[in-house]
């Protein structure tokens, strides 16, 4: 009899050391398979320490301490939370994760509240250069940053704002900065076409009217400002602009890193996509979102100004500048940032 009862009380420790190790391996299993809730992260240790009291029924008239509530002052503590937090895993003892753990993803761009605003270059009362044929820059620039505009709502981009400036010089300047700012816009981007200094034009008649020309330059150019407040992200759009230009096989104009052009010279700072700093451009510096101004072309070259007349040019430059946005707009820039 003694050895019969002597083996009964082992079977009863094994069969109560089953049913713990089944409660250890369940919970570890939920640590493995389940997401963790940091603020709850204590539970385990819970199921580790009281995992035998669990498996008893508790008695009647007295609460479980599981379901007692939690005391005030334990709350304020847990809600004014340290930058670190540590989850407590039981046995591998407590684990300092970095509070950018916990951070939520940044919102993703969505295309359909995305907001551009594409600012004409210039206005009837200023109407910028003037092309070799007599034609003001500012009808290329509005019929450019139509087509943009064109290309981008066909691709969703629906917040797409057209910005037309009234008014002459430096006052349209601040206006296009105050309205684009109210907008609360995603980016800003500038459409205008090139022309060279004074001293570089010839003289020719084009109908029987005097005008100027200089075949000596051509190409885009885009410009950034490195005092605009998001100058980073200023610059990696301006530059997927101009790799998309290249892409396309256009090449950037190279005269402003040449001495010969003074005053207008300006520090090249990617020679593979003609990116340009600008720094002092008010309408690059004051903006309060990522700012660009793309130079489309020479309208002052003879033979670049009909192709910047041609739709077959404007839809190039119009699918590059959506291609970038695009390419701007994907979900790693949504979740990373600018490179």
């Amino acid at each position: 009899m003694k050895r019969r009862a002597f083996i009964s009380v082992l079977g009863g420790i094994a069969s109560r050391f089953w049913r713990r190790g089944r409660i250890i391996i369940a919970a570890m299993a939920a640590m493995v398979l389940l997401p963790i809730e940091v603020s709850d992260a204590g539970w385990l240790s819970d199921v580790f320490k009281g995992s035998s009291k669990q498996a008893r029924a508790p008695k009647q008239g007295k609460p479980s301490k599981h379901v007692a509530s939690r005391k005030p002052a334990t709350l304020a503590k847990r809600a004014a939370s340290p930058k670190r937090r540590t989850v407590r895993l039981a046995a591998l003892g407590p684990v300092t994760l970095p509070s950018a753990a916990f951070k939520p993803a940044a919102r993703l761009c969505d295309p359909s509240t995305f907001r551009i605003v594409l600012d004409v270059g210039h206005t009837v009362e200023s109407e910028g250069a003037i092309s070799a044929r007599n034609v003001p820059e500012f009808v290329f620039n509005l019929h450019l940053a139509k087509r943009i505009e064109e290309k981008l709502k066909a691709e969703g981009f629906a917040e797409t704002k057209l910005l037309l400036t009234e008014g002459k010089a430096k006052h349209s300047l601040l206006k296009r900065v105050a309205a684009a700012n109210n907008l609360r816009a995603d980016l800003f981007l500038s459409i205008h076409h090139d022309s060279v200094p004074n001293k570089f034009l010839e003289d020719w008649e084009f109908e029987g009217k005097k005008s100027h020309f200089s075949d000596r330059f051509s190409g885009y150019s885009v410009f950034v400002s490195r005092n605009n407040p998001d100058f980073k992200t200023s610059l990696s759009f301006a530059e997927l602009i101009g790799k998309e230009m290249k892409a396309h096989g256009l090449e950037y104009a190279k005269q402003y890193t040449q001495a010969i052009m003074g005053r207008h010279q300006r520090p090249l700072l990617n020679k593979e996509t003609g990116v340009y700093s600008y720094d002092k451009l008010i309408v690059l510096r004051k903006t309060r979102m990522a700012a660009a101004l793309l130079e489309a072309g020479s309208i002052i070259n003879r033979d670049e100004e009909l192709m910047m007349s041609s739709p077959e040019r404007r839809d190039i430059i119009s699918s590059s500048v959506t291609a970038a946005v695009k390419e701007f707009c994907e979900p790693r820039w949504g979740i990373l940032g600018p490179l």
